[in-house]
């Protein structure tokens, strides 16, 4: 059961080969044997599984149908579930327990998933390595030595580890699309304002955007479905119809231009990755694609942006956490000032603390000009650059990842290096465009993702190439040992 797909278990359950609630039973009996090893659940949640599972079972008794209806899945611990600690990995937040559910948990509820949990992440989605938080660093399933990448990197080891069928993920600089790689799954980053951001806790607002983590396009084409729509409560969500994901996924590919940057292929890239990219295109032009060099010149710029806006934006989203009204407070602080700067201090890791002081730093006066303004500028810049580009082409690709999954601990000592790693992912959340990972082969058995990005609400296409490629390639359906 374990090894079915998000759109195999839909059929299972419509064709009555199973329950949800035995699927549910088996799923977290395999959880609680083989999690130990990766620690990629922060909270498991059974009496509510089984709980949501009987209701499926007895909504599809009565004649209810849908492809999440007794569908497993989990939650990055950031999306608010009513009544369950939702920590974002964080000592700040362990003993919150969020009362209301986030419209993205709410949705998949509604259409009749079911929660075996909350996954563990870097500590408010501060990290490329899942190793901030404060549960613990993630093991990656294809080499427990290695990081699954981050910050969505609990969702990511559980899909991959076979744990479960899919899980729920947030993208700020690539997190949703990075762990995919590093993991041998599909993962998808919406156009900004696609899925809801209300409940999602805030890392840095105008960049986080949640989506699906899935081993297929198909499944990510599922979950998308119940996540997606306009939701009023969150003032950057876009009222834009959601398309039939599903139905859109076996387009023909014939006379579909893709364009290849060449800033891509540069000297920070491993050349076996680059191979495996270049493998990828050919099998692209097998199904009919046009193939193009692009350009995209401020590329260079995109890291050095990233991390000021990201930063500033974290410092002011984290200043909520204070000690005074929720989350952490130190004990027997002597007055104010003592209470605000033992509960920060004690509450927030490493990582967390220097992004908000680069944060507090690029927006304080003297500075927010030489630093935060130049930054938005570049934003600008980039975006010009990928709708130049649109103007050419249908799709994006390149690498996902300049290098395969390092070694737990690798980086620990230069935050820089690992900074560098999100070269290729970034851009798109500058520029608020939707990206996808997926499998596209191994160097030294760690699995490596080709990335595509299109332009705004055009997730169906990158579904549909997805698609077809996984449907003429293998590498989505191998599994790491031991799981």
């Amino acid at each position: 059961m374990h090894q079915m797909t998000l759109a195999e278990i839909a059929r299972g359950l419509a064709d009555k080969k199973f329950s949800s609630e035995e699927l549910t039973k088996v799923l977290l009996t395999r959880i609680t044997q083989l999690d130990p090893q990766l620690n990629s659940f922060i909270s498991l949640t059974e009496e509510l599984a089984l709980e949501q599972a009987k209701a499926a079972d007895a909504r599809r008794a009565n004649g209810e149908s849908g492809a999440l209806l007794g569908a497993p899945i989990a939650h990055k611990d950031l999306f608010c579930t009513q009544g369950i600690r939702t920590s974002c990995g964080s000592k700040m937040l362990d003993n919150f327990k969020a009362p209301y559910d986030a419209t993205v948990v709410a949705k998949l509820a509604a259409a009749g998933a079911v929660t075996l949990g909350k996954t563990n992440m870097d500590e408010f989605a501060m990290g490329s390595a899942n190793e901030s938080s404060w549960y613990g660093a993630v093991k990656n399933p294809w080499n427990l030595e290695h990081v699954p990448g981050g910050s969505s990197g609990g969702s990511a080891a559980a899909v991959a580890a076979r744990l479960l069928p899919a899980a729920t993920a947030t993208d700020t600089g690539g997190s949703i699309r990075q762990p995919a790689a590093f993991t041998n799954l599909t993962g998808l980053k919406p156009t900004y304002g696609r899925v809801s951001r209300w409940g999602m806790i805030a890392y840095a607002s105008s960049l986080d955007q949640g989506g699906p983590l899935a081993r297929t396009a198909e499944d990510c084409a599922i979950l998308l479905q119940g996540m997606a729509g306009f939701d009023p409560n969150d003032s950057t969500s876009i009222d834009e119809p959601v398309p039939d994901y599903a139905a859109g996924l076996n387009g023909s590919l014939q006379g579909l231009r893709i364009g290849v940057p060449k800033e891509y292929f540069g000297a920070g890239l491993d050349p076996r990755i680059a191979e495996l990219i270049h493998n990828s295109v050919q099998e692209l032009q097998k199904l009919g694609a046009v193939i193009k060099e692009i350009s995209l010149p401020n590329m260079q710029h995109a890291i050095p942006a990233y991390y000021v806006i990201a930063p500033a934006e974290a410092s002011s989203n984290l200043s909520r956490f204070d000690g005074v009204r929720f989350g952490h407070r130190c004990a027997d602080p002597k007055n104010l000032e003592d209470l605000y700067k033992r509960s920060r201090g004690e509450g927030f890791g490493a990582e967390v603390q220097r992004r908000i002081m680069v944060g507090a730093y690029a927006l304080s006066a003297g500075y927010y000009d030489a630093y935060y303004l130049k930054a938005q500028k570049i934003r600008r810049l980039v975006k010009n650059d990928f709708m130049a580009a649109f103007n050419e082409v249908d799709i994006i690709l390149g690498p996902t990842t300049p290098n395969p999954a390092w070694k737990l601990g690798a980086k620990n000592s230069d935050p820089v290096a690992a900074y560098l790693e999100d070269v290729y992912t970034i851009t798109a959340n500058l520029a608020g465009l939707p990206g996808l990972s997926m499998p596209a082969g191994f160097v030294d058995g760690l699995p490596v993702g080709v990335q595509l990005l299109a332009p705004y609400f055009q997730e169906g296409r990158l579904l549909n190439v997805a698609h077809q490629y996984q449907l003429n390639t293998d590498w989505h359906t191998r599994t790491p040992t031991g799981f």
